[in-house]
């Protein structure tokens, strides 16, 4: 893999150019210390963790929901691909303006407020009758649930040691993999026992209580707010899209974690019961896999961007490393190489979020006061590219004809899976080749 231009590196301590984004050279190692780790970690941590718990959980729901939404309501292959994508457009819709919120008003009073109107999408969900209601259900828990990781990782920004943030992010991002992981078998266990829209009310209740611990629990730290006046901080934000470095990462997280999202949210469902021939008990167990794998791979996230750190590799080798890994996995479900089905969802799942370490190399990019800003400028994409693979695949599937049971065949789904991982070889093949003059040089 090509190694980084060494303008990258020298870049963090450039600050001649008007239109770089000087990163801050005092980290927030030199503030004084406000919390012990263990109290931030209470206080700051787990509120955020509890939101973002939902947050994945209602991401990934509807893999297990499809068939009784299909049961119930008659949604075809397009219209559940658009019901489940609802949820990425809207979310993608208010990354920009999220990015300014937080850097401005911080990340407890913006997300706390959010994760009220995404209880009130999920009560509007478990009252829906129609495909329509259910999409514009769907896309305000979408909006009420955008900030529930880029507000977290402001935080986590703003309250630890910049030499813990990989770390810190990986334990936070498993908050996520155990919200995806509820969402499999145990929501199909749960099923047994209510219908769909009982569940919804729950979630709904559920998420109103995440979000007044954010606002009751977690403190306020004003001084680390950005300056200057909106105008000023939109501005910033162009600064951030010209940055080069921003370029050379962010595609292989908005091709590879977005495909990912809505493999794992939505096809993935799909593609075992009538691909794989599995049961829907058989499927949402690889599922629970694919879940504990995502789990597994986010919390060690951080202890895998050390050792490669400690071999000589820099956040965006990591982040390089990351995508391999990720276009390798589906690459063995497409072709069917292992045999151990529950090994390799275990390892999509377990490599699949990884490319999420591109926020930490932004961290370590840009300033404290642009954090939220440099990571929604990223994040934007991501779902917006998430919308496009969870309803770009439900259309390439309806592109054959559905069976007499309502399925669809097997070459309609390989050729969803290879469009997707052609996209991210796309962005590997951009990461990895020398343009001149790309970096500045």
């Amino acid at each position: 893999m090509g190694r980084p231009h060494p303008w990258c590196r020298r870049r963090r301590h450039r600050h001649d150019s008007q239109d770089s984004v000087t990163p801050a050279t005092i980290d927030n190692e030199d503030k004084p210390v406000a919390m012990s780790f263990a109290k931030t970690m209470a206080l700051v941590f787990l509120p955020f963790a509890c939101g973002y718990f939902f947050s994945y959980f209602y991401r990934t729901v509807n893999a297990v929901v499809a068939p009784y939404l299909r049961d119930d309501i008659g949604v075809g292959a397009a219209d559940l691909g658009l019901l489940s994508a609802a949820y990425f457009l809207s979310f993608a819709a208010f990354q920009i303006p999220l990015g300014l919120l937080l850097d401005r008003y911080g990340p407890r009073r913006v997300q706390g407020s959010l994760y009220c109107l995404a209880a009130v999408g999920a009560l509007l969900f478990a009252w829906g009758d129609d495909v329509l209601s259910l999409v514009l259900a769907r896309a305000m828990i979408g909006f009420g649930v955008s900030g529930g990781l880029m507000a977290a990782l402001k935080a986590i920004v703003m309250w630890f040691p910049r030499r813990r943030i990989a770390f810190v992010n990986g334990w936070y991002l498993a908050s996520g993999g155990i919200g995806a992981l509820t969402a499999t078998a145990p929501v199909e266990f749960a099923l047994q026992i209510m219908d769909w829209r009982q569940l919804f009310m729950i979630l709904a209740a559920a998420t109103l209580v995440a979000a007044l611990a954010i606002l009751l629990v977690v403190p306020e730290r004003p001084e680390t707010a950005a300056g200057g006046s909106l105008r000023q901080q939109i501005a910033e934000i162009g600064q951030i899209y010209r940055d080069p470095y921003f370029w050379r990462i962010v595609p292989l997280m908005f091709t590879c974690a977005s495909a990912n999202m809505a493999i794992q949210g939505l096809w993935a469902g799909p593609w075992l019961m009538e691909v794989g021939e599995m049961s829907r008990a058989t499927t949402a167990n690889h599922l629970l896999l694919l879940a504990i794998g995502l789990t597994i791979g986010v919390t060690a996230s951080g202890s895998f961007a050390a050792a490669l750190e400690r071999l000589g590799l820099d956040m965006a080798d990591i982040c390089g490393v990351s995508a391999l890994l990720s276009i390798g996995s589906l690459l063995l479900v497409v072709i069917g190489a292992v045999g151990f089905t529950h090994a390799l969802w275990l390892f999509v799942g377990l490599v699949g979020a990884m490319t999420a370490l591109v926020f930490a190399a932004l961290a370590q990019h840009f300033p404290e006061s642009r954090i939220g800003r440099a990571n929604t400028a990223a994040n934007v994409m991501v779902f917006v590219m998430a919308f496009a693979y969870q309803y770009g695949m439900g259309w390439i599937i309806e592109l054959w004809p559905a069976g007499a049971d309502g399925g669809y065949p097997k070459i309609a789904y390989v050729t969803s899976f290879l469009a997707a991982i052609a996209t991210q070889v796309v962005a590997y093949v951009w990461f990895v080749w020398p343009i001149k003059g790309r970096y500045g040089r």
